[in-house]
């Protein structure tokens, strides 16, 4: 019988209350030209840091984090460089020597829950006036029921004990080099370069080859990348297999020939820029 595969999705969110617009640095901005673009794009910023960790990491796909950055929020670099040289200065953003940008503020305004989690607070909004049924009556008078806290427990073992599990049915899986795949344990390999792998990260990881399709072999570059590096993190990992994921990039091939092309753009940008536009080797 064919188990179903069910995704643990886990949602992040910033918690904003009135304290936020009124800190000094950001009421600052509203007597300032472009300060309500800065608010906003300072915003943005932190949400699209939330899934690696508070931290925006330069991908070297362009000259600098701006640059990227600008063509992720599809707005002008000036804009963001803007945002960034202000939120830099007031210590609300914290740029490293690699070129990476942490936000402070987002990690002590994070909040974020499983799906299950979410299914269980919803479910109790709508029990909220409704009249209890004999099941609700008797539980509170009995301590050999399950509580609620202990329920979750439980479906939180069975969900590791289950990922578990497939993992070691999917390393155990036989593959060939045809098809992209290898017998490497990606998950071992992981701990074996960057660091300890908890549930949660090792699931990550599992999604982006068994519902992003991509070969063993690619998710393994992307480890190497971060290792070589020195940014041993799972943000950064995230982050560069995020990014294949949206660009289709799911072979070792395909990133190969994407490289090439952005070495090429890259070296032409270069010649274009000594020798300008007008000029020919004629």
């Amino acid at each position: 019988m064919t188990k179903n595969k069910t995704k643990t999705k886990v949602y992040f969110w910033l918690k904003f209350d009135k304290k936020f617009f009124d800190n000094l640095f950001i009421k600052r901005l509203r007597n300032m030209s472009g300060g309500y673009a800065m608010t906003v794009i300072y915003i943005r910023l932190m949400l699209e840091s939330l899934e690696t960790d508070c931290v925006l990491y330069y991908e070297g796909y362009l000259d600098n984090l701006i640059q990227e950055l600008a063509l992720k929020l599809d707005v002008s670099e000036d804009d963001v460089n803007m945002t960034m040289a202000y939120f830099t200065k007031c210590g609300l953003i914290q740029i490293d020597t690699d070129g990476n940008a942490k936000f402070p503020q987002a990690e002590a305004l994070l909040e974020q829950e499983t799906n299950w989690a979410r299914y269980q607070r919803e479910n109790r909004k709508k029990k909220v006036g409704q009249i209890p049924t004999k099941l609700d009556n008797v539980q509170p008078m009995s301590n050999q029921c399950p509580t609620e806290i202990e329920i979750e427990k439980e479906k939180d073992t069975e969900l590791k004990i289950d990922i578990e599990t497939e993992v070691e049915a999917e390393s155990r899986k036989p593959s060939s080099a045809a098809d992209g795949q290898s017998d490497l344990n990606i998950f071992e390999y992981y701990q074996e370069r960057i660091g300890p792998l908890d549930g949660y990260q090792m699931e990550k990881l599992k999604d982006y080859i068994d519902l992003d399709k991509m070969e063993t072999m690619l998710v393994k570059r992307a480890i190497d990348r971060a290792a070589d590096n020195s940014k041993r993190s799972f943000g950064y990992i995230n982050s560069i297999l995020k990014s294949w994921a949206q660009n289709g990039i799911k072979t070792i091939a395909q990133q190969d020939e994407e490289q090439r092309s952005f070495e090429g753009r890259k070296n032409n940008d270069n010649q274009t820029a000594k020798f300008g536009p007008a000029c020919s080797k004629y």
